[in-house]
Protein backbone atom coordinates (compact mmCIF):
# COMPACT_ATOMS: atom_id res chain seq x y z
CA UNK A 1 0.00 0.00 0.00
CA UNK A 2 1.40 3.42 -1.17
CA UNK A 3 1.79 6.49 1.05
CA UNK A 4 -1.03 8.44 -0.26
CA UNK A 5 -3.62 4.90 0.41
CA UNK A 6 -2.26 5.40 4.14
CA UNK A 7 -2.72 8.98 4.28
CA UNK A 8 -6.19 8.66 2.93
CA UNK A 9 -7.30 5.74 5.17
CA UNK A 10 -5.49 7.82 8.40
CA UNK A 11 -7.73 10.69 7.43
CA UNK A 12 -10.76 9.27 6.73
CA UNK A 13 -10.97 7.26 10.02
CA UNK A 14 -10.38 10.48 11.87
CA UNK A 15 -12.93 12.07 9.70
CA UNK A 16 -15.58 8.82 10.33
CA UNK A 17 -14.32 8.52 13.55
CA UNK A 18 -13.82 4.94 13.62
CA UNK A 19 -12.36 2.15 11.27
CA UNK A 20 -15.22 0.66 10.01
CA UNK A 21 -16.65 3.59 8.84
CA UNK A 22 -13.61 4.78 7.09
CA UNK A 23 -13.98 1.42 5.29
CA UNK A 24 -17.74 2.16 3.97
CA UNK A 25 -16.33 5.32 3.26
CA UNK A 26 -13.81 4.23 1.34
CA UNK A 27 -15.18 0.90 -0.17
CA UNK A 28 -13.18 -1.29 1.31
CA UNK A 29 -12.24 -4.05 4.12
CA UNK A 30 -12.13 -2.73 8.05
CA UNK A 31 -8.87 -5.10 8.40
CA UNK A 32 -7.58 -2.94 5.19
CA UNK A 33 -7.55 0.47 6.84
CA UNK A 34 -6.23 -1.14 10.25
CA UNK A 35 -3.41 -2.20 8.06
CA UNK A 36 -3.15 1.14 6.52
CA UNK A 37 -3.30 2.89 9.52
CA UNK A 38 -0.84 0.35 11.56
CA UNK A 39 1.78 1.00 8.49
CA UNK A 40 1.64 4.88 8.85
CA UNK A 41 2.22 4.27 12.41
CA UNK A 42 5.38 2.28 11.82
CA UNK A 43 7.00 4.89 9.28
CA UNK A 44 5.81 7.46 11.72
CA UNK A 45 6.86 5.65 14.52
CA UNK A 46 4.21 7.40 16.79
CA UNK A 47 1.19 6.40 17.42
CA UNK A 48 -1.96 8.33 15.45
CA UNK A 49 -5.16 7.05 17.32
CA UNK A 50 -6.24 5.81 21.15
CA UNK A 51 -8.26 2.72 20.19
CA UNK A 52 -10.87 0.94 22.53
CA UNK A 53 -13.55 -1.12 21.75
CA UNK A 54 -16.42 2.08 22.47
CA UNK A 55 -14.65 4.76 20.23
CA UNK A 56 -11.66 5.64 18.27
CA UNK A 57 -9.72 8.99 19.30
CA UNK A 58 -6.30 10.90 17.54
CA UNK A 59 -3.84 11.09 20.18
CA UNK A 60 -2.07 14.32 20.47
CA UNK A 61 0.53 13.13 17.32
CA UNK A 62 -2.28 12.00 15.54
CA UNK A 63 -4.01 15.34 15.68
CA UNK A 64 -1.04 17.31 15.40
CA UNK A 65 -0.47 15.23 11.51
CA UNK A 66 -3.83 15.39 10.89
CA UNK A 67 -3.85 18.86 9.03
CA UNK A 68 -0.45 18.16 7.16
CA UNK A 69 -1.96 14.80 5.95
CA UNK A 70 -5.16 16.77 4.92
CA UNK A 71 -3.70 19.70 3.10
CA UNK A 72 -0.99 16.62 1.23
CA UNK A 73 -4.18 14.83 -0.51
CA UNK A 74 -5.76 17.95 -1.59
CA UNK A 75 -2.39 19.30 -2.84
CA UNK A 76 -2.12 15.84 -4.68
CA UNK A 77 -6.66 15.90 -5.83
CA UNK A 78 -5.69 19.91 -7.39
CA UNK A 79 -2.32 18.96 -8.97
CA UNK A 80 -4.21 15.83 -10.74
CA UNK A 81 -6.87 18.17 -11.60
CA UNK A 82 -4.73 20.88 -12.79
CA UNK A 83 -2.70 18.60 -15.40
CA UNK A 84 -6.42 17.29 -16.19
CA UNK A 85 -7.60 20.62 -16.83
CA UNK A 86 -6.02 20.65 -20.50
CA UNK A 87 -8.76 18.06 -21.42
CA UNK A 88 -11.88 19.95 -22.28
CA UNK A 89 -14.47 17.43 -21.10
CA UNK A 90 -15.54 17.94 -17.51
CA UNK A 91 -14.42 14.77 -15.78
CA UNK A 92 -13.35 13.63 -12.32
CA UNK A 93 -15.18 15.04 -9.08
CA UNK A 94 -16.55 18.56 -9.04
CA UNK A 95 -17.02 19.81 -4.90
CA UNK A 96 -19.15 22.57 -4.12
CA UNK A 97 -20.73 23.83 -0.79
CA UNK A 98 -23.69 26.66 -0.70
CA UNK A 99 -26.51 27.14 1.52
CA UNK A 100 -29.21 25.06 2.03
CA UNK A 101 -31.89 26.50 0.47
CA UNK A 102 -29.96 28.03 -2.39
CA UNK A 103 -28.46 24.90 -2.90
CA UNK A 104 -31.59 23.42 -2.88
CA UNK A 105 -33.45 25.09 -5.26
CA UNK A 106 -30.85 26.55 -7.75
CA UNK A 107 -27.22 25.46 -7.22
CA UNK A 108 -28.26 21.19 -7.75
CA UNK A 109 -30.52 21.86 -10.88
CA UNK A 110 -27.26 23.47 -12.61
CA UNK A 111 -25.17 20.15 -11.60
CA UNK A 112 -28.07 17.85 -12.29
CA UNK A 113 -27.43 19.69 -15.69
CA UNK A 114 -23.42 18.73 -15.98
CA UNK A 115 -23.87 15.51 -15.02
CA UNK A 116 -26.39 14.94 -17.57
CA UNK A 117 -24.18 16.19 -20.14
CA UNK A 118 -21.12 14.69 -19.02
CA UNK A 119 -20.92 11.19 -18.25
CA UNK A 120 -17.20 11.26 -16.86
CA UNK A 121 -17.87 13.77 -13.81
CA UNK A 122 -19.16 13.18 -10.32
CA UNK A 123 -20.57 15.79 -7.87
CA UNK A 124 -20.60 16.58 -4.41
CA UNK A 125 -22.56 18.83 -2.54
CA UNK A 126 -21.54 20.67 1.06
CA UNK A 127 -25.29 22.15 1.71
CA UNK A 128 -24.54 24.50 4.78
CA UNK A 129 -25.94 27.61 6.30
CA UNK A 130 -22.48 28.72 7.18
CA UNK A 131 -19.65 29.41 5.48
CA UNK A 132 -16.72 26.50 5.44
CA UNK A 133 -13.02 26.57 5.03
CA UNK A 134 -12.48 26.19 1.03
CA UNK A 135 -8.97 25.65 0.81
CA UNK A 136 -9.22 23.06 3.77
CA UNK A 137 -11.82 21.02 2.78
CA UNK A 138 -10.67 20.94 -0.66
CA UNK A 139 -13.93 22.28 -2.06
CA UNK A 140 -13.86 23.58 -5.78
CA UNK A 141 -16.10 26.01 -5.62
CA UNK A 142 -18.02 27.35 -2.52
CA UNK A 143 -21.94 29.33 -3.26
CA UNK A 144 -21.82 32.29 -1.14
CA UNK A 145 -24.26 35.13 0.05
CA UNK A 146 -23.44 38.35 1.13
CA UNK A 147 -20.65 40.67 1.61
CA UNK A 148 -17.20 38.56 1.36
CA UNK A 149 -14.03 39.40 3.44
CA UNK A 150 -10.81 39.93 1.40
CA UNK A 151 -9.08 36.58 0.67
CA UNK A 152 -6.74 35.23 -2.02
CA UNK A 153 -9.74 33.30 -3.80
CA UNK A 154 -11.05 34.28 -6.90
CA UNK A 155 -14.41 35.89 -7.01
CA UNK A 156 -17.21 36.35 -9.68
CA UNK A 157 -20.59 37.65 -8.70
CA UNK A 158 -23.85 36.56 -10.42
CA UNK A 159 -26.73 37.75 -8.95
CA UNK A 160 -28.03 39.36 -5.67
CA UNK A 161 -30.95 38.75 -3.26
CA UNK A 162 -32.72 41.50 -1.21
CA UNK A 163 -34.01 41.28 2.48
CA UNK A 164 -37.48 40.75 2.50
CA UNK A 165 -39.96 41.35 5.20
CA UNK A 166 -43.34 39.08 4.99
CA UNK A 167 -46.19 37.97 7.14
CA UNK A 168 -49.34 36.06 5.77
CA UNK A 169 -52.58 37.93 4.52
CA UNK A 170 -54.21 36.22 7.65
CA UNK A 171 -51.82 37.59 10.33
CA UNK A 172 -51.81 41.35 8.43
CA UNK A 173 -55.90 41.64 8.63
CA UNK A 174 -55.71 41.12 11.90
CA UNK A 175 -52.81 42.59 13.44
CA UNK A 176 -52.08 45.14 11.15
CA UNK A 177 -49.29 46.56 8.53
CA UNK A 178 -46.22 48.20 9.78
CA UNK A 179 -45.19 51.07 8.25
CA UNK A 180 -41.93 51.28 9.44
CA UNK A 181 -39.05 49.70 10.78
CA UNK A 182 -39.96 50.93 14.35
CA UNK A 183 -43.47 49.33 14.15
CA UNK A 184 -41.49 45.96 14.80
CA UNK A 185 -41.44 46.41 18.53
CA UNK A 186 -45.52 45.84 18.70
CA UNK A 187 -45.75 43.02 15.95
CA UNK A 188 -45.32 39.29 16.77
CA UNK A 189 -41.91 38.34 14.89
CA UNK A 190 -40.62 34.86 13.94
CA UNK A 191 -36.49 34.00 13.94
CA UNK A 192 -35.10 31.83 12.22
CA UNK A 193 -31.40 30.51 10.94
CA UNK A 194 -29.50 32.49 8.42
CA UNK A 195 -27.96 36.04 8.27
CA UNK A 196 -30.66 37.95 10.18
CA UNK A 197 -30.77 35.05 13.28
CA UNK A 198 -30.00 37.65 15.45
CA UNK A 199 -32.44 39.43 17.51
CA UNK A 200 -31.64 43.03 15.56
CA UNK A 201 -33.24 43.26 11.67
CA UNK A 202 -31.67 46.24 9.84
CA UNK A 203 -32.95 48.61 7.64
CA UNK A 204 -32.21 51.54 4.61
CA UNK A 205 -29.62 51.42 2.24
CA UNK A 206 -26.86 51.30 4.12
CA UNK A 207 -28.34 49.42 7.40
CA UNK A 208 -28.02 52.24 9.37
CA UNK A 209 -31.54 51.69 10.81
CA UNK A 210 -31.57 48.48 13.54
CA UNK A 211 -34.61 47.41 15.16
CA UNK A 212 -34.64 44.68 18.28
CA UNK A 213 -37.62 42.41 17.77
CA UNK A 214 -38.31 39.87 20.53
CA UNK A 215 -39.25 36.83 18.67
CA UNK A 216 -42.63 34.93 19.42
CA UNK A 217 -41.11 32.15 17.84
CA UNK A 218 -37.64 30.98 17.15
CA UNK A 219 -37.00 28.04 14.59
CA UNK A 220 -33.49 26.60 13.00
CA UNK A 221 -34.47 25.91 9.47
CA UNK A 222 -35.43 28.67 6.38
CA UNK A 223 -38.34 26.08 5.56
CA UNK A 224 -39.87 25.96 9.28
CA UNK A 225 -39.59 30.18 9.36
CA UNK A 226 -41.88 29.95 6.33
CA UNK A 227 -43.97 27.89 7.52
CA UNK A 228 -44.99 29.28 10.62
CA UNK A 229 -45.56 32.97 8.69
CA UNK A 230 -47.48 31.05 6.19
CA UNK A 231 -49.28 29.87 9.48
CA UNK A 232 -49.75 33.13 11.06
CA UNK A 233 -47.76 33.41 13.51
CA UNK A 234 -45.69 36.81 12.78
CA UNK A 235 -43.48 38.26 10.49
CA UNK A 236 -40.39 36.83 9.04
CA UNK A 237 -37.50 38.69 7.82
CA UNK A 238 -35.42 36.33 5.09
CA UNK A 239 -34.02 36.85 1.81
CA UNK A 240 -36.00 37.21 -1.40
CA UNK A 241 -35.31 33.59 -3.05
CA UNK A 242 -36.23 32.08 -0.17
CA UNK A 243 -39.95 34.09 -0.03
CA UNK A 244 -40.39 34.13 -3.98
CA UNK A 245 -42.86 31.31 -4.68
CA UNK A 246 -44.81 32.29 -1.10
CA UNK A 247 -45.27 35.72 -2.08
CA UNK A 248 -45.93 34.67 -5.68
CA UNK A 249 -49.12 32.45 -4.52
CA UNK A 250 -50.12 34.92 -2.21
CA UNK A 251 -49.22 32.84 1.28
CA UNK A 252 -47.03 35.62 1.87
CA UNK A 253 -47.31 39.67 1.29
CA UNK A 254 -43.92 41.72 1.24
CA UNK A 255 -43.90 44.92 4.23
CA UNK A 256 -41.65 47.25 4.01
CA UNK A 257 -39.90 47.28 1.02
CA UNK A 258 -38.93 50.62 0.75
CA UNK A 259 -36.78 50.33 4.24
CA UNK A 260 -35.30 47.57 2.62
CA UNK A 261 -31.18 47.42 2.98
CA UNK A 262 -28.89 47.06 0.07
CA UNK A 263 -29.28 43.56 -1.91
CA UNK A 264 -26.50 40.93 -0.65
CA UNK A 265 -24.31 39.73 -3.88
CA UNK A 266 -24.81 35.90 -4.77
CA UNK A 267 -21.20 34.76 -5.29
CA UNK A 268 -18.69 32.16 -6.55
CA UNK A 269 -15.50 31.38 -4.70
CA UNK A 270 -12.48 28.95 -5.83
CA UNK A 271 -8.98 29.12 -5.81
CA UNK A 272 -6.96 30.52 -8.94
CA UNK A 273 -5.02 26.93 -9.50
CA UNK A 274 -8.82 25.44 -10.14
CA UNK A 275 -9.67 27.86 -12.42
CA UNK A 276 -8.26 25.91 -15.25
CA UNK A 277 -10.49 22.55 -14.25
CA UNK A 278 -13.05 22.17 -17.05
CA UNK A 279 -15.46 20.73 -14.45
CA UNK A 280 -15.13 24.38 -12.79
CA UNK A 281 -15.67 26.50 -15.55
CA UNK A 282 -18.59 24.71 -16.73
CA UNK A 283 -19.90 24.84 -13.15
CA UNK A 284 -19.73 28.62 -13.19
CA UNK A 285 -21.23 28.95 -16.81
CA UNK A 286 -23.73 26.97 -15.31
CA UNK A 287 -24.75 28.92 -12.48
CA UNK A 288 -24.22 31.82 -14.70
CA UNK A 289 -27.01 30.48 -17.20
CA UNK A 290 -29.41 29.37 -13.96
CA UNK A 291 -29.08 33.58 -12.94
CA UNK A 292 -29.68 35.18 -16.16
CA UNK A 293 -33.13 32.96 -15.86
CA UNK A 294 -34.36 33.79 -12.55
CA UNK A 295 -35.14 37.15 -10.63
CA UNK A 296 -32.00 37.09 -8.21
CA UNK A 297 -29.85 36.85 -11.57
CA UNK A 298 -31.58 40.37 -12.54
CA UNK A 299 -30.02 43.08 -10.69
Amino acid sequence: MDRFETLTAFVTVADQRGFAAAARALGTSPPAITRAVAALERHLGVTLFQRSTRAVSLTDEGAAFLDRARRILIDLREAEQIVMGGRSTPRGQLYVTAPVMFGRLHVLPAINALLARHEDLNARMMLLDRNVRIVEEGIDVAVRIGALTDSALRVVTIGAVRQIVVASPEYLAGQGTPVSPADLVSHRCIVGSGPRAAGAWSFGTRGETSVSVTPRLTVNTVDATIAAAEAGLGLANLLSYQMERAVAAGRLVEVLAEHAPAPLPVSLLYESGRAAMPAVRSFIEAMRERARHSAWGRR
